[in-house]
């Protein structure tokens, strides 16, 4: 992100200093029954990373659910919104481990 963007977002008023934008709470994104799952490597230099979306779970649950998978795997990731990155392409070993915990998995996109 560049300085003009981030610089962008302040508002300044004469009157009160600086005005603080109003942040509404992000709701849980429903679930449909599926988790998709696909691979990115778009905007990671060529590294490919897992992505899992669609748990229909809340911030706090979805990390613990992501610790479990990055342990499962044995390497790193992130929750970014509601969506689980897992690195490298895991998605062999996360779909037969979520499958086994109850979900169910489509592979999206290939």
């Amino acid at each position: 992100m560049s300085l003009r963007d981030q610089l962008s977002q302040l508002v300044y008023s004469t009157d009160q200093g600086r005005i603080e934008t109003e942040k509404q709470p992000t709701a849980t994104p429903s679930s449909d029954g599926f988790v998709k799952m696909r691979r990115e490597t778009k905007g990671r230099k060529g590294k490919g990373v897992t992505c899992l979306e669609g748990f229909g779970l809340d911030t706090k649950e979805l990390a613990t659910l992501a610790k479990a998978m990055k342990k499962r795997c044995g390497v790193g990731g992130s929750v970014k919104g509601f969506v689980v990155e897992i690195q490298g392409d895991q998605r062999d070993t996360l779909q037969d481990w979520l499958q086994e915990q109850g979900y169910k998995v489509k592979r999206v996109g290939g």
